[in-house]
């Protein structure tokens, strides 16, 4: 009896130790299993890019000589890169009958710019999109206006000269474009302005 009864002790001994190795090599295999499973991040998470420059708005007598350095006319589509509050592009429209488009990847910007713009009574001629310039299509400016830094005019000079027609106006408040000579340049109230046009064959050292 004694025998029976210790064998039968060792049997349940045994089998409640497989049943325990059993069951921790499942919880291991689990947990390595969530840990290989790979992390997916939504794109909505991802961290939108910083402005590239610090919002000072152009003056208005400043923003009035812009356009008219560029002869803007009703039949002008301005893009106002880093457009701000929207006073230039909603100027065109109010002085000069010109639609326009206000590209800021500042969402307080657009939201002040589009403000501005209920009051403004030309809502139906002036838009402004929260966008990157650098990912932002140009190719439907007739005129393009700019008041950034020098660094970002030499970088966004080549694409300014790739996506706009022959004859587009480019005007600049403050900064030039390194060794792309302005056509004229007007100081107005202790600033100065550049204007550029975009010609048909464009010097290969500019396309850099």
């Amino acid at each position: 009896m004694k025998l029976q009864r210790i064998l039968l002790l060792l049997g349940t001994s045994i089998t409640i130790a497989s049943l325990g190795i059993s069951g921790c090599t499942t919880n291991t295999r689990d947990f390595e299993a969530d840990a290989q499973t790979p992390t997916v991040t939504s794109p909505t998470t991802t961290a939108q890019r910083r402005p590239d420059v610090p919002y000072v708005p152009t003056p208005q007598p400043v923003v009035d000589a812009m356009l008219q350095l560029a002869q803007v006319n009703s039949n002008d589509v301005i893009y106002d890169l880093g457009s701000g509050d929207g006073r230039i592009p909603i100027t065109a429209a109010q002085r000069y009958g010109a639609r326009g488009v206000g590209i800021d990847i500042n969402p307080e910007r657009v939201q002040e710019a589009n403000a501005n713009l209920q009051k403004s009574g030309v809502g139906n001629r002036i838009e402004f999109r929260q966008q990157d310039l650098f990912q932002t299509d140009l190719s439907n400016a007739s005129v393009v206006t700019l008041y950034l830094l020098p660094d970002v005019n030499l970088k966004l000079r080549p694409k300014l000269l790739q996506e706009l027609r022959p004859g587009t106006r480019i005007v600049s408040h403050a900064f030039d474009m390194g060794e792309w000579k302005p056509q004229q340049v007007q100081q107005v109230n202790g600033s100065t302005i550049y204007l550029w046009v975009v010609p048909e064959n464009v010097p290969q050292n500019l396309r850099q």
